[in-house]
């Protein structure tokens, strides 16, 4: 029988979450009466991930990467190894909540003009988090300077299925044919901003993308503890520069950089004038918006770990 669907986990010391996230592809795969496989990409983890997944069985197939790569190359990667018409592309802390594949698959399928549906993301208390937005320019940056992004950017909203400009991969179904049309993802994105530029590639060459609210995972977020975690507020500054150069220009790019450092420096006003600890992340999220190219980013951090391995 031919493979349908294809379940693509990127996994970068994540073994707890992994696990988890791999008992839910399972739990899924049981109730589809189509074929699936499952493909994890370990990206160089040195938590025990991989001997963890090899320990689950052959029905997983594993990919080991010794030297850690950006996300963009690495979901690339899972999607051209793929077998499946469908791609669904899962962060190694995504959980996906029973009936979801079936749903993004289903979207999909009764719109042969979709080339991605995204669901809804929840944090592990239940509250949800936004999966989707409209693409980022200078008129979003200003909405969110004036605090009207949750609005008029926001676009995970409503109870039935909705086109979107983009939405986030952590729990996100691809149609194959469309990302090896465009190429797959942008290798020069290390990570944020990645699936926001394949998105907007994939809209430009005529596809469109969808949010589907009955498809649901849990997010974990397996993200720094630090009060200012200083790689990834640095690469979320460069990933959003590069997207803004590549598809509005530099002036574009420069504007955007001083509306969202306006942005962050009100925010860091208001948690000084109430003695929060959070001024001193929103005060590195002013400077790295304003001058994304300073400080070292995940990248950076990658690759100083790759080089003690050598």
């Amino acid at each position: 029988m031919a493979v349908e669907l294809t379940y693509c986990i990127c996994n970068t010391n994540g073994r707890q979450v992994l696990l988890r996230s791999i008992a839910a592809v399972e739990a899924e795969q049981a109730e589809l009466a189509f074929e699936t496989e499952l493909l994890v990409l370990d990206n160089g983890s040195d938590d025990g991930s991989a001997a963890a997944v090899r320990e689950l069985g052959s029905d997983i197939e594993l990919i080991e990467i010794a030297q850690r790569r950006s996300k963009a190359v690495n979901d690339s990667e899972l999607m051209e190894r793929s077998r499946g018409r469908y791609c669904l592309l899962l962060n190694e802390d995504s959980e996906l909540l029973p009936g979801a594949t079936r749903a993004l698959h289903a979207a999909l399928e009764a719109d042969s003009g979709a080339a991605c549906a995204a669901g809804v993301l929840k944090r592990p208390d239940g509250t949800v988090q936004p999966s989707a937005w409209r693409f980022p320019g200078v008129g979003t940056a200003l909405l969110q300077a004036l605090f009207l992004h949750r609005i008029f950017v926001v676009q995970s909203k409503g109870s039935r299925v909705r086109r979107i400009d983009w939405g986030q991969s952590a729990a996100m179904l691809v149609r194959r044919e469309a990302a090896e049309q465009i190429g797959w993802m942008d290798k020069t994105f290390f990570v944020y901003s990645d699936e926001v530029d394949f998105q907007k590639r994939l809209a430009d060459a005529g596809w469109h993308n969808l949010y589907v609210p009955d498809a649901v995972a849990i997010h974990h977020e397996q993200l720094s503890t630090d009060a200012v975690p200083e790689r990834r507020i640095v690469e979320l500054a460069r990933g959003r520069d590069r997207y803004m150069r590549k598809h509005h220009g530099g002036t574009a790019a420069l504007a955007v950089r001083v509306l969202i450092a306006w942005s962050y420096l009100v925010r860091m006003l208001v948690a000084l004038a109430a003695r929060r600890p959070t001024w001193r992340r929103y005060r590195r999220d002013v400077t790295a918006a304003l001058w994304p190219s300073r400080g070292e980013g995940l990248r950076e951090g990658a690759q100083a770990r790759n080089a003690r391995m050598l």
